[in-house]
């Protein structure tokens, strides 16, 4: 069995990078800084209604939303003390309490009208997400 410490670096590599390439691409293409707190998440959410609402086909926007996804799930890490977690190529944050939680799912849920990162990260932080 694999322990903490060796897990954490390899779970976390690409899920930060994702976020720090999320963060980038917004604040260069559509001038929105994100800051990884849990407030930003109001402006992500409305971002990704704003693509739906255009109806890009999935296949295009699959990145973006991994990255807002990914960026989300930073936030709650840092939020609540989690860390991310990966198996098969996905990728969760488990939270102090030991739930695990799907950010990057929850952003594919946001696209489809049917999810909230804002509301993912209020959930895992318990209710009381500092700003």
């Amino acid at each position: 069995m694999t322990t903490q410490q060796e897990t954490r670096p390899s779970a976390s590599a690409k899920p930060v990078r994702w976020a720090a390439d999320a963060v980038a691409a917004m604040r260069e293409g559509a001038r929105l800084r994100l800051d990884y707190s849990a407030r930003s998440l109001w402006s992500v959410d409305r971002m990704i209604e704003e693509i739906r609402q255009e109806a890009a086909p999935y296949e295009a926007v699959e990145l973006v939303l991994r990255g807002f996804g990914a960026y989300a799930g930073e936030v709650i890490a840092r939020q609540t003390g989690g860390e991310w977690w990966s198996s098969g190529g996905d990728h969760w944050v488990r939270t102090p309490d030991g739930r695990l939680w799907d950010p990057i799912e929850e952003a594919r849920r946001c696209y489809s009208g049917d999810g909230s990162l804002r509301l993912l990260c209020r959930d895992a932080s318990g209710g009381a997400a500092r700003a």
